[in-house]
């Protein structure tokens, strides 16, 4: 909405002094004509920007300028720029650089203690890009056409109603309804192939969509496994925090038995190859056959 970018640019400008045209331009995805034109309009409405020239000139609110009327405390907005800050670690978007800008300007003190990185979130200039993709056509509420490849490395082409990303177990995925399968179903980005915009309309009203992704039922199909390990005392720390398991029993020699309940993954799998022989499998059966046979292989490259 017009009222939106508005409200941008003023808390944009706000922030940051000094502007120039070039930069609000590229900023707000506009040309510098139609900043001209919104400068003019906040002008009118009553916020004082004036120009400044010279090489380092642009357009900056008069000294003394401020809006009132806060919805929220400091701690309220102190909560939301650490949650935004987050965020953009992990999705670069300029509808939640605008929403950050204006939580710093209406923030008015308090200092941030608690920084959040998601950076390992970024999974690839491919993977980003599908992102803005993704959220386009779910705002716009547009098909998707999408080449997906699953576990079994097995290709095929979906159109789907997306209806929501989420990030969880350490990548992005896409929940929507597969028109093949008349169902819901979730994709990996990191396993999509392609993903472009084709024409046609959803085929219903999807309803709540938080509803839909809480039904763990549906959102998570995987296979996991009750684990169990023997561990040298010497990892218990590297244990501890990657593999995030309880602590069954502990031995005099400092040595414990830890249990886990994990989606069965290469990450988990890798993890434990990783730890080599300081930590030993005692059930399932299938993971203690599955880590002989992976030895076994790696040996006979050898």
């Amino acid at each position: 909405m017009k009222i939106d970018c508005l409200l941008a640019i003023t808390m944009f400008l706000l922030n940051r002094g000094t502007v120039s045209a070039s930069t609000l331009a590229e900023r707000f995805e506009v040309s510098k004509r139609t900043i001209q034109r919104d400068i003019d309009t906040l002008n009118q409405a009553g916020i004082p920007i004036i120009s400044v020239y010279g090489v380092e000139g642009g357009y900056e609110i008069m000294d003394g300028f401020k809006l009132t009327k806060q919805i929220a405390g400091v701690d309220d907005y102190l909560n939301i720029i650490i949650a935004l800050k987050g965020l953009s670690t992990a999705y670069e978007s300029q509808t939640i650089n605008k929403t950050l800008d204006k939580a710093l300007y209406a923030m008015q003190g308090g200092e941030q203690r608690i920084f959040i990185d998601f950076s390992t979130a970024r999974e690839g200039t491919l993977v980003n890009g599908y992102l803005h993709i993704i959220e386009k056509a779910i705002y716009e509420k547009t098909l998707l056409i999408i080449e997906y490849s699953n576990a079994e490395n097995v290709s095929t082409v979906r159109i789907v109603e997306p209806l929501a990303l989420s990030f969880r177990w350490y990548a992005w995925y896409l929940f929507a309804y597969c028109t093949k399968k008349k169902d819901y179903r979730v994709f990996k980005l990191q396993r999509i192939a392609s993903c472009e915009p084709t024409i046609g309309n959803f085929s219903k009203d999807h309803g709540d969509i938080e509803l839909l992704l809480k039904d763990k039922s549906m959102f998570d199909k995987r296979e996991y496994l009750n684990i169990r390990l023997l561990c040298k005392k010497q990892i218990r720390q590297q244990v501890l925090e990657y593999l995030n398991g309880n602590i069954e029993q502990e031995y005099e020699n400092g040595d414990f038995i830890i249990t886990m309940n994990v989606p069965f993954e290469r990450m988990w799998f890798s993890l434990l190859l990783g730890f080599g022989n300081q930590v030993q499998v005692l059930e399932p059966a299938e993971l203690k056959t599955m880590l002989k046979q992976k030895a076994e292989d790696i040996l006979s490259i050898y």
